[in-house]
């Protein structure tokens, strides 16, 4: 199954160095029945796409608790067998978990198919975001445009041997 792991930049140089996402349990973010039914979507792609970005939207929150982290969005592709993901069946259908699912133990790095991170250009719009964010929890329209801002932006794909250059960065 591939799950979408949300990180930040310095989250990311940590993984490299101990060669794992963990230490376990670990919010993830695949393509779950409750994420399936939301989108009433079929297409793989479409419902992957969709995993994901509900994934950079939990890298935006951990940008948010994190206000020295570099302003990108990094999210980790990870291939793991079905029988390491658990989703909340009781949650499955609740908006703000769509998708969501925990990784019990750590996740070798070496599982990784791909990284997605920000480009340059995105990192004003993301850092107005996740400041943002706890007045859009808190319900405030004004607040939720300017995190839906940091959507506008895709997350580029990056393969897994330049995750050294990503850190560097």
């Amino acid at each position: 199954m591939r799950v979408y792991v949300p990180l930040t930049l310095p989250a990311l140089a940590q993984a490299h160095r101990a060669g794992e996402l963990g230490p376990g349990p670990l919010t993830a973010y695949a393509v779950t029945p409750g994420l399936r039914e939301w989108y009433v979507s079929d297409d793989i792609e479409e419902l992957e796409y969709a995993a994901l970005t509900r994934a950079a939207h939990g890298s935006l929150r951990l940008l948010a608790a994190d206000p020295g982290a570099v302003r990108k969005r990094v999210v980790v592709a990870v291939d793991i067998a079905d029988g390491a993901v658990h989703a909340d069946p009781d949650r499955a259908l609740d908006r703000d978990a769509l998708g969501e699912v925990r990784l019990a133990a750590a996740v070798p790095l070496a599982k990784a198919a791909a990284v997605h991170v920000d480009a340059d250009d995105a990192a004003v719009d993301v850092a107005k975001a996740a400041e943002a964010l706890a007045a859009a929890d808190g319900g405030d329209a004004d607040a939720q445009f300017v995190v839906d801002g940091a959507d506008d932006h895709e997350l580029l794909w990056f393969a897994t041997q330049e995750i050294e250059h990503l850190i560097a960065g």
